[in-house]
């Protein structure tokens, strides 16, 4: 790094099952912030706190989903200072449990984040127990209500959601209702569905959500792809190599939304 310079952050929340080397390695990441030079960060939930490696991000009703967003928090801004990266470039992407807390972490600290992605996740707001988390991962209350940005309140950051369909954990349905609720707060219309197919790789259907020319959300559904990490590297556990580059997908959303 450079005198006087300071790089983008890009922090990634894995997912249930999982622990920040093997999504690490899954995802490929590092690679990649090599080649465009931003730092990443892999939080780690404590088994403590969950026996399977879960974000608690549903857990609202006892506040230990805030407590473990301001833990994450903590840890960016520990990042920040000791790495070098730069406090106001972070983004936020995330697998499952990982990217319901993505999304927990934007709504709650929207200042803070330039973009969010949530790959086969659940909407924030969407559940405050177990219970209920597992009736949201089934598609129920896939269109939780999220407060409508104020004059003057910092807005949300810019949305991309990856999904896939054949998914037979996290319901699809829930990639639309995070988009939707997502639109509604930005005030933003969804623009004339595309349909992507690189080579042998499966296909997609990618919907924007503007504003203007403003970018508030941005939906990837994938075809074929399970419960996986699109793109991922193979023998990796939810990691899916046939699916698009997710992380490719994911920093070239982040480099938009800080061009804008």
């Amino acid at each position: 790094m450079l005198p006087g310079t300071s790089l983008p952050l890009l922090v990634m929340l894995h997912g249930c099952g999982q622990d920040a080397q093997g999504f690490a390695d899954s995802t490929r990441m590092n690679g990649l912030a090599r080649q465009q030079r931003f730092v990443v960060l892999y939080p780690e939930q404590d088994r403590l706190a969950n026996a399977q490696g879960c974000w608690n991000w549903f857990d609202t009703a006892s506040g230990r989903a805030q407590a473990e967003a301001a833990s994450i928090m903590a840890a960016i801004d520990q990042a920040c200072l000791l790495h070098g990266a730069d406090r106001q470039r972070v983004a936020v992407a995330g697998l499952s449990a990982g990217a319901s807390m993505a999304m927990l972490l934007a709504t709650r600290y929207p200042g803070r984040f330039c973009a969010v992605t949530m790959h086969s996740g659940v909407p924030a707001g969407a559940a405050h127990s177990a219970l209920t988390a597992l009736g949201a991962m089934r598609g129920r209350r896939a269109t939780p209500a999220l407060p409508r940005v104020s004059d003057g309140a910092a807005p949300l950051p810019p949305l991309l959601v990856l999904q896939g369909l054949a998914d037979t954990v996290v319901a699809p349905v829930n990639a639309e209702g995070a988009v939707r609720v997502w639109a509604e707060a930005g005030a933003a219309r969804a623009l004339p569905r595309r349909f992507v197919q690189r080579g042998k790789r499966y296909p997609v259907a990618i919907t924007d959500y503007r504003h203007g020319r403003q970018l508030c959300a941005t939906l990837v559904e994938v075809a074929g792809l399970g419960h996986a990490w699109s793109g991922g590297a193979a023998r990796q556990a939810y990691s899916d190599p046939q699916g698009p580059d997710a992380s490719r997908m994911v920093w070239a959303f982040v480099r938009l939304a800080l061009a804008a």
